[in-house]
C-alpha cells in the first residue's frame, strides 16, 4: 500500500488487552491466604528488617569507615540491591514494600497499633487514625518528587556506595521523614509520592510475575462497604489509597494485604501472569520520565563503573579526586541527559512515528504515553545486566563481612580472612548481553502490543512502530558496546 493510500482511521478509545493467562496462587495453594490474612504476617516481615536495619544503622555510626569492610556497604548495595532488582521485583512486584523498615514508625504513628485493628473514624475511613490527618497537596500527587529524588541520589552515589555514614545519614533521614509525614499526612503519603525507592519499584513492578487482584468484577460492583479502601474492623484501610475494584496495574499497590483481610466478600487474590506482557501503560508523563531516568542512569553507571573511560570515574567520585569542576560537568550532563536529551530524543521518534504512520487520527500525546513502556522492559533488564558484576566481582566481599560486620578485626563465623575472589570475571559480559536481549525481546514485545491498542491497520501498525524500536536497537547497541567492547 502507498503511503498516499494509507486508510485514515477514526480514532478508538485504547484497550489493554486481556492477559493471555492468569493462575489464582491463593485457590490453588489456599494456606497461602490464610498466612497473609493474619494481623501479624506483615510486621513479622517487618520485625526482622527493622532489627538488621538499626544493626547496620549501628555499623555505620561505630563501625570501620572502610566501605567494603562494613556491613551495611556490603550488605545493601551489593546483596540487597542485586537481590531487589533481579529477583523481588521481577517475581514479586513491589513484595519489598511489603517488608520494608522505613515507614514502620510513620505507620505506628498514625494506628497507635502494630498488630491490631482500630474501628472508628477518620476521613475517607472505617478505622481510627492519630495525627492531623491532612490531604497531600493534588499538584504534587505524581511521582515527580520521586524522580528528582532518585537522580539526585544517584549523582551522589559514589559517596553512598563507599561511605557508611553517608548511607547512615541517608536512610536514618528517610526514617525520620517518613514518621513525620505520617503525623501530618493521611495514609502512606511518604510512599506514594516521595520514597525514591518506590518510585522505581513503582515503575518496574509493571513487569512483575504476579499481581493482585480482584477476583470478580460484579462482587465489586455489588459491594456497599468499599472495606479495601476505606478499612473495616478486620483491615486497615488501604495505606496506599487503592481501591480494588479498579485496579488494573501494580503500580500503586504496595502488597501489604489488607484489603485482603477487610474484603468482605473474599474477592481478592493474588494471580501469577506472564513476565513483562501484562500492565503495558504508563498514565502520565511523570512515569515517562521515571523510565527515561531509570534507562539513562543504568546507561551511567555502566559507563562510570564499567567503561574503560576512568575519567567519568573520576569525577564522579568528588569526594577522593576533588576535582569539583569535573563532578559539576558530571552531574550537569546526567541531569541534562535523563531530564531533557533522550526524553527529546523519544519525542522525536515518536513524532517521526505519527508522520510516517500518517497516524493524525492519534493524538501525539497518546502515542508518546503509551509507546513509552517499551522503555520499561528494557530498563528493568539493563539494571540487571549492569549488577551482574557486581555480585559476581565484589560478592565475595560479602563472605568476609559477615564475620567481621564492623571491620572490628572479629571472626564470627570463621570467613573473615576471605579473600577477595571475583567469580569467573570472564564470563560477566556472556551473562549480561543475554540479559540485554531479552530486555529488548520485551520492550519490542510491548511495544507491539500497545500498538495494536491503537491501530487496527496493520500498515500504520508497522510504520508506526519503526522509529520507536530503532531507538530501543540503538539504546540495546549502546549498552552492548559498553558491556562487551
Amino acid at each position: 500500500m502507498a503511503t498516499s493510500e494509507l486508510k485514515v482511521l477514526q480514532p478508538e478509545p485504547f484497550k489493554q488487552e486481556e492477559v493471555p493467562w492468569r493462575f489464582d496462587i491463593f485457590a490453588r495453594w489456599p494456606w497461602m491466604k490464610r498466612l497473609v490474612r493474619m494481623r501479624s504476617f506483615q510486621f513479622l516481615l517487618i520485625l526482622p528488617n527493622l532489627a538488621m536495619f538499626y544493626f547496620f544503622l549501628m555499623t555505620a555510626v561505630f563501625g570501620t569507615p572502610v566501605g567494603n569492610r562494613n556491613i551495611i556497604i556490603v550488605f545493601v548495595w551489593i546483596l540487597w540491591w542485586v537481590v531487589l532488582i533481579a529477583a523481588l521485583v521481577p517475581l514479586g512486584s513491589r513484595i519489598w514494600c511489603t517488608m520494608c523498615p522505613l515507614p514502620f514508625f510513620g505507620d505506628w504513628l498514625q494506628r497507635r497499633a502494630v498488630i491490631r485493628v482500630r474501628s472508628g473514624k477518620s476521613p475517607g475511613t472505617e478505622n481510627k487514625f492519630f495525627g492531623l490527618q491532612k490531604r497531600w497537596p493534588k499538584k504534587l500527587s505524581n511521582i515527580w518528587m520521586q524522580n528528582f529524588g532518585f537522580l539526585f541520589l544517584a549523582t551522589f552515589s559514589a559517596l553512598l556506595v563507599t561511605r557508611p555514614m553517608v548511607s547512615m545519614v541517608l536512610f536514618a533521614f528517610m526514617i525520620v521523614l517518613a514518621a513525620g509525614m505520617g503525623l501530618v499526612y493521611r495514609l502512606r503519603t511518604f510512599c506514594n509520592y516521595v520514597c525514591p525507592i518506590s518510585g522505581f519499584l513503582s515503575l518496574y513492578s509493571m513487569t512483575s510475575t504476579i499481581e493482585l487482584r480482584h477476583v470478580s468484577n460484579d462482587e465489586c460492583l455489588k459491594c456497599k462497604t468499599k472495606s479495601c479502601i476505606r478499612g473495616s474492623d478486620k483491615g486497615w484501610a488501604c495505606p496506599w489509597g487503592v481501591y480494588m475494584g479498579k485496579l488494573d496495574r501494580n503500580n500503586y499497590c504496595g502488597l501489604c494485604f489488607e484489603c485482603v483481610k477487610s474484603c468482605p466478600n473474599d474477592n481478592i487474590s493474588l494471580f501469577a501472569r506472564p513476565f513483562a506482557t501484562s500492565d503495558v501503560l504508563l498514565h502520565g508523563y511523570d512515569e515517562v520520565w521515571k523510565a527515561c531516568i531509570m534507562l539513562v542512569l543504568a546507561l551511567s553507571y555502566s559507563v562510570v563503573l564499567l567503561s574503560p573511560w576512568g575519567q567519568f570515574k573520576n569525577w564522579a567520585n568528588v569526594t577522593e579526586m576533588h576535582n569539583w569542576g569535573g563532578f559539576a560537568a558530571y552531574a550537569f550532563g546526567q541531569a541534562l541527559l535523563a531530564l531533557v536529551i533522550f526524553p527529546g530524543i523519544y519525542y522525536l521518534t515518536i513524532r517521526l512515528a505519527k508522520w510516517y504512520a500518517k497516524a493524525d487520527n492519534v493524538p501525539t500525546k497518546e502515542l508518546f504515553l503509551k509507546y513509552a513502556y517499551m522503555l520499561v522492559p528494557m530498563g528493568l533488564l539493563a539494571w540487571i545486566a549492569f549488577s551482574v558484576p557486581l555480585i559476581m566481582v565484589n560478592g565475595s566481599y560479602i563472605i568476609s563481612v559477615v564475620s567481621d560486620p564492623m571491620g572490628w578485626g572479629m571472626n564470627l563465623f570463621g570467613t573473615a580472612d576471605f579473600p577477595w575472589t571475583p567469580f569467573k570475571p570472564d564470563w560477566v559480559p556472556f551473562v549480561q548481553v543475554p540479559i540485554l536481549l531479552i530486555g529488548l525481546y520485551y520492550g519490542l514485545k510491548g511495544l507491539h502490543k500497545v500498538g495494536r491498542g491503537l491501530f487496527s491497520d496493520p500498515v500504520q501498525l508497522r510504520r508506526s512502530l519503526l522509529p520507536p524500536a530503532a531507538l530501543l536497537l540503538g539504546v540495546t547497541f549502546v549498552f552492548l558496546k559498553l558491556f562487551i567492547g
